[in-house]
């Protein structure tokens, strides 16, 4: 095991040293200068430009074309007949260009054709580009925007101190210091890593640690004094606190540990307000800080002082479009400074935008960070609010390895496995490094499945059927995607209290009514208090339930929710023509960050296939070897099963609701990591397949492949913003 992590780290340090020895693609020209929408099709459109010019060192070309979800794109250069360069980029990008890469142009060419194809369109584009053309064929054509790029002369090693120069510049405080501090993060997290992998997967299993001074006994105090009282029933409470966060593992700490450095470190690589929404988010928390009331409008009519930070950050022409880094000038950063000090108002007329409908759960939270930064400028609250969302990739981590040792309880060393793994996984650090209600709804939705398996493991009593109920409340009042898990615990819930009727648990109906009651009570009392003020509470969420089949056939909206994932059965309307949706799936959850618009080349997703496969198997056989014990727990798989389908039905049908206008509009894996928790155990099963001899290899090698996951990924962005 030992030789598989030095081997692992050492191969991960070479393949980093290899790429950071490249030279980043430069642009090398543009045909167009003018930037305009030209053009919104559907079908399938060709078009062909005449008269460009083909650059020498050419690798990749760069169409302004804006979509959702991108079809498959072809180019070719001819050069009357003969074909100097071609490349495709598959179906299910996103963003306002996409870049095909091309065979190296070894010489420059003019009077060159750029033949483009998109299509089959899964939904109407959008180009950008010049003046109109006459296509090949006879129809009416535009001459969309072409940006030819090629390999620079500078690695980004001689780029290193440009690059963290340009880091420091949309924040304050700035500086070119601030690039250190994502370096050291990661380096900490590996560190912790390795350390947690060579005691725990290595052999050696650390003891539970009993926290010091669980065993005092308090002197006894006059009941009589009810402030002495008082003080001793919290000292009680507090003891029997310390004594439980004492039995967690150390194990669980470094994961939830290494979970923090890593959302810690994309916190400070991702510009400020690059994360999907996270204007939005913060709008809603200063809101509610500001003026102690929640936003009552959708639109994103920001406070003043937002609104100028976004306009001072170029926030408007960045996201969505790779081809336009953040600020990059001294003078760029100045006068974001000049205007952080500005006395504008903090307040706007109430508007959050997307956010408006979400519960107040993780704003309230953010509003303490809000107001610890409230002496400092808007960008100094965002980072201790985005610090905030990192400590509950922490829990998200800290519970998915405590799920893992009530579920799996068979190797201490595979929780170890699955927890590092979700700790380490780049979209989880990426999501929790901003300003989202994601990060806390991975965290509860990780506690929620502790709770569950530890009920399944030891029974359902009074005290994990409160915890089971609070959680779910907790979870309700964090984010409306919970909805997608709440029948899941509604299913879990009857078969525990089924369970615990057949052993003749007189309690059992009264422990599931707790449940139950303490579940629903504050989405009760909220929902009442929205109907109240005329406001919606579950927004898109309900209205997709409620409107189920309503303005199409429920077998049209059930064939839409299938094809969403699964490829399409005999029979089925064809949705989404020459897009491979379980690989928009795969894809996505590799790398797509910024907003949606970030991702790796092609081949990245096409060599992941190989570990992805081989997990599975693994996975299978493990499954396949524990078969017995499978039926044994058939309840427990299928409460869990349905917590994942609830998940996924609620995605397709808020799909559902935006098609044909948009099409797989919540394609994005970050709704689905309230599963982080079967993530992580699929990864440890897949350890335990391997066998008991090399299972800790297996498992071992895993971890580190992550972990090379993740540190890419936060490259990748710095790549994009600022290269």
């Amino acid at each position: 095991m030992r030789i598989a992590l030095a081997a692992g780290l050492a191969l991960l340090a070479l393949v980093l040293v290899t790429r950071l020895s490249r030279a980043p693609l430069v642009l090398a020209r543009t045909n167009v200068a003018p930037e305009a929408q030209l053009a919104v099709n559907k079908g399938e459109a060709t078009f062909c430009q005449h008269h460009e010019t083909l650059p020498r060192g050419t690798s990749a070309l760069r169409l302004w074309v804006s979509v959702n979800v991108g079809p498959q794109v072809t180019v070719a250069a001819l050069s009357g007949s003969r074909v100097l360069a071609e490349g495709v980029q598959g179906a299910g990008w996103t963003g306002a260009v996409v870049t095909i890469p091309i065979s190296p142009v070894p010489r420059r060419s003019s009077i060159v054709t750029v033949c483009t194809r998109l299509g089959p369109l899964v939904e109407p584009i959008s180009l950008a580009g010049g003046r109109p053309r006459q296509s090949v064929g006879g129809g009416a054509s535009s001459e969309m925007k072409i940006e030819y790029l090629r390999p620079g002369r500078r690695s980004w090693w001689a780029q290193a101190r440009s690059v963290a120069q340009r880091l420091g510049l949309d924040r304050a405080p700035g500086g070119t210091w601030v690039a250190l501090i994502p370096i050291a993060l990661m380096i900490a997290a590996a560190l912790l890593t390795s350390r947690l992998l060579l005691r725990q997967v290595g052999g050696e299993v650390l003891p539970p640690r009993v926290a010091g001074g669980a065993q005092v006994v308090a002197p006894p105090l006059a009941l009589q004094r009810p402030v002495r009282a008082l003080l001793a029933r919290s000292a009680r409470l507090a003891r029997g606190l310390r004594a439980a966060l004492g039995r967690v593992p150390r194990a669980a700490w470094t994961c939830a540990a290494v979970a923090v450095l890593s959302a810690a470190s994309w916190s400070i690589i991702t510009p400020p307000f690059q994360l999907p929404d996270e204007p939005s988010h913060f709008a809603y928390v200063q809101q509610l800080a500001e003026t102690g009331e929640l936003p009552k409008y959708s639109a994103s009519l920001y406070s003043p002082e937002e609104t100028k930070v976004l306009e001072d950050l170029n926030h408007k022409n960045i996201r969505f479009n790779p081809a336009v880094g953040t600020i990059s000038t001294p003078a760029q950063h100045r006068k974001l400074e000049h205007d952080l000090a500005l006395p504008l108002a903090r307040h706007g007329v109430g508007e959050a935008g997307v956010a408006t409908a979400e519960p107040p759960l993780y704003y309230a939270l953010q509003t303490i960070p809000y107001l610890l930064g409230s002496g400092g400028t808007l960008l100094d609250q965002l980072t201790l609010m985005r610090l905030l969302s990192a400590l509950m990739a922490g829990l998200t981590a800290l519970f998915t390895y405590l799920f893992l040792r009530e579920a799996l309880p068979g190797a201490r060393w595979a929780w170890t496995v699955g927890g590092l793994g979700v700790a380490l996984f780049p979209l989880l650090g990426f999501i929790s490094g901003g300003v989202n209600p994601d990060a806390m709804l991975f965290a509860v939705s990780a506690a929620l499945f502790f709770c569950l398996a530890r009920a399944f493991r030891r029974g359902l009593t009074p005290a994990t059927a409160v915890a089971i109920g609070a959680v779910s409340a907790v979870g309700m009042l964090t984010k409306l995607n919970f909805i997608g898990l709440f029948p899941g615990v509604a299913i879990a819930l009857a078969v525990l209290g089924w369970r615990a009727v057949r052993a003749g648990d007189r309690h059992a109906y009264r422990s599931l009514v707790t449940g139950f009651a303490i579940a629903a009570l504050p989405v009760c009392v909220y929902t009442l208090s929205n109907l109240i003020h005329g406001r919606s509470f579950f927004g898109d969420s309900a209205s997709g339930f409620a409107d189920f089949g309503a303005h199409r056939s429920i077998g049209a909206e059930l064939g839409y929710i299938w094809q969403s994932y699964l490829p399409r059965l005999p029979g089925m309307v064809p949705y989404f023509p020459d897009l491979d949706t379980t690989r928009l799936w795969f894809d996505r959850s590799i790398g797509l960050y910024g907003w949606l618009d970030t991702y790796f080349p092609n081949w990245v997703y096409t060599l992941a296939l190989i570990p992805a496969a081989a997990i599975a198997i693994l996975c299978a056989r493990e499954l396949v070897a524990e078969r017995a014990a499978l039926r044994a727990r058939i309840g427990e798989l299928l409460a869990y099963a349905a917590l994942a389908a609830g998940l996924l039905a609620l995605i397709g049908v808020n799909s559902y609701l935006k098609y044909p206008g948009l099409v797989m509009d919540y394609a994005e894996p970050r709704y689905l990591l309230p599963l982080a928790a079967l993530f992580g155990a699929l990864l440890a099963l897949a350890a335990r397949g391997a066998g008991r001899v090399w299972g800790p290899v297996v498992g071992t090698l895993i971890v580190v492949l992550v972990l090379g996951h993740d540190i890419f990924s936060q490259l990748l962005l710095v790549s994009r913003y600022y290269a």
